[in-house]
Formats: structure tokens, sequence, C-alpha cells
């Protein structure tokens, strides 16, 4: 929205700042952390007295849980507040990305919050039917990958980008389509599965995030991706307002996420995070790169898949609990011990993941 400002630059002027994706980027970041931090505590203290007994704790998890009982639950509205004040304000609204990726978030925030809202009114641990989120989150999919490949260069548009290999282009035509659809919900399930320890989901967000609005950044411009030899999307270069306004967003929530955690993001949050990081991949055309940058929520995914296939087929268990994270709380590891490991292999991930982009 104050791109406008640059209307009054004669360019050389203090409004020509604003031409500069880096500085909107940097102004992104304090907006939302700034407002992290001043409707924080507000917020929590509405949640307290409206959610009552706060998020419902399962029966069946691990111990150390139960002591977590009445903290509040949807502190992801705070994140995407945050995140869409922040992105409105310095982003281009001319820019086609940058709706699809709000839309994204939105829409996965919206039904996040069903669900949130379900549990908590009805004081149990089941809220919206797994089936109908899941349709729902395939529609959005479908919305936004018809919607990418639309605003695509036309030699890019059924394509698939295969990391390292400068010059491999999966070529899927329309069957690229149901592939983004997996990679947006694939995203936003597997974050919403890792969202189980106070403040594990959220850094490791922030860090795959940041990675990727790099790669946003270097993808949106001719001369980065001539150096870089990979393939040029315009237009991408304004996600990297989007990525410093969730980074700072991020930070604010953390503050009141660190354990002993004042509130728990919900799915509200990390289904909208998780379906923002698929639709900025799909947008940069990085899909299966967001497989290595966010290895660490493939892991956690998997070992759900794992556990329920294993136990239906021989009736025994390969973790102790799933997601992978209870498994390690079941054998003893602190909860700080088990977030903190988490996070450094999320940022090793990351810079193998922005590796990529240079080793071709």
């Amino acid at each position: 929205m104050l791109y406008w400002l640059t209307t009054l630059s004669d360019g050389g002027d203090f409004f020509n700042l604003f031409r500069y994706i880096t500085v909107r980027a940097g102004a992104a970041f304090l907006t939302s952390l700034l407002f992290a931090f001043v409707f924080g505590r507000p917020l929590i203290n509405v949640l307290r007295r409206r959610q009552g007994k706060g998020q419902p704790i399962r029966d069946d998890g691990p111990e150390g849980h139960f002591s977590k009982a009445g903290t509040p639950t949807m502190g992801g509205l705070l994140i995407v507040g945050a995140l869409t004040t922040s992105t409105l304000l310095w982003a281009r609204l001319d820019n086609a990305f940058v709706w699809l990726v709000l839309f994204v978030m939105l829409s996965y925030g919206a039904i996040g919050f069903w669900d949130d809202y379900a549990k908590v009114s009805k004081g149990n641990t089941k809220g919206v039917p797994g089936r109908v989120r899941l349709g729902l989150g395939f529609l959005i999919a479908l919305i936004a990958s018809v919607w990418a490949v639309w605003y695509h260069p036309a030699e890019l548009r059924f394509e698939l980008a295969v990391p390292v290999f400068k010059d491999v282009l999966l070529h899927l035509g329309y069957f690229y389509i149901p592939v983004a659809m997996f990679v947006i919900v694939g995203a936003a399930n597997a974050v919403n599965l890792t969202d189980g320890l106070d403040g594990l989901a959220i850094m490791p967000v922030m860090i795959a995030t940041m990675t990727l609005g790099v790669i946003a950044y270097a993808v949106g411009r001719v001369d980065f991706t001539e150096y870089l030899e990979v393939h040029y999307v315009p237009g991408t270069g304004e996600i990297l307002i989007f990525a410093l306004a969730l980074f700072g967003a991020g930070l604010g929530f953390l503050w009141y996420n660190a354990p002993p955690a004042a509130v728990f993001m919900g799915d509200t949050g990390s289904l909208a995070l998780g379906g923002a990081l698929g639709a900025i991949a799909v947008v940069t055309k990085h899909e299966l790169v967001l497989g290595i940058i966010g290895g660490l929520f493939v892991v956690e995914a998997l070992s759900v898949i794992i556990q329920v296939a294993y136990f239906k087929r021989t009736g025994k268990r390969v973790f102790l609990m799933a997601p992978i994270h209870h498994h390690y709380e079941k054998k003893g590891w602190a909860e700080p011990t088990i977030v903190i490991r988490f996070w450094i292999i999320s940022l090793i991930l990351a810079m193998i993941g922005l590796a990529t982009l240079k080793v071709r």
C-alpha cells in the first residue's frame, strides 16, 4: 500500500527508498514485530477469558502435557493479523503472487480457526472432521495452483524444476497442478503435525520462510538468476516482504510461546503458515527444494504415516508415540532439549536448501 509513495519521488529523495524491495521488507519486519508486541498480551487475555479451560489436552499424550491444561489456543490469530497487516502495508498490491500467498494463508487460517473453535467449544480434541478439513484444503490448493500456473512464464508453466541440475525441467503438463496441490496441502498438514511442543513449530517455520524469501528475491531478479543459473520468475521478489513480515510476527509470537507457553499457535496458525510455505514454493518453482528446507516437517509427517500404516498392518508401533517429537518425549528427553535440537536441524536443512541455488 505504501509503495504508492514512490509516486511522490523525483528520484533522489526519501520517498525513493520505497522503490526498493529490501527497504520495504525491513519495514515489514519491524511492523509485524511491533504489531505482535502491542496486541499480543491483550489478545491472550481475551482468548483466556473466552476459552475458559483453554486447549483440550489429549488423554493419551505425554504426561508432561497435563500441566499445560488451561493454556489458551488460537494464538495464530496474532501471527496472521500481524502478517496480513504488514504485507498489505508494504508489498506492492498489484502483484498477483503476493495476493496468492495471502489467499492461501488466510484460507487455511480460517479452516484452522474453525477447527480450534470446535475443539474449545466441545471441550475435547475432536474438531472439524479430517475429511472436511482435507477436502477444503485441496480446494484451496487447486485454486492457488491454477492461479500460480496462470501467472508463471509460459516456458515454466507446467514444469517441475529439479534442484542442483540447472537445465533439468520435468514437463508434467496438467499433472503439474495436482503436484502443486500436494505441495501446498502437504506443507500445511506437516507444519500442523509439528506444532506439538512450546516453540517447536514457529522457529522452523520462520527459518524455512526466510530461506524461501531469499530464494524468491533471487529468482525474481534477472541479474541474480543469470549468475546463479536458476529459472527467472518475474514478480516473486515481493514475496521477500511477506517472508520478513512472517519472521517479525513469528518472533513476536515466540515471545509468548516460549516455554512455558502463555498461548498455543493452534491450527489457526499452523495450517496458515504451512499453507503459505507451500504456496511460496509453488510460486518460486522450488517445490522440491521445500522438501529439503522443510525436511523437519517432512520427517514429522512421515513418522505419523509410518506409525499408522505399520500399526494397521501388524498391530505394533514403530515409535513410542507419533509425531516423532513425542517419541523423544517418551524416551525421556526434556521438552526444551527436543525443541532446540529440532531448531538446529531446521537451520542445517535450510542452509542445504539455500545452497542448491549455487550448486549447479
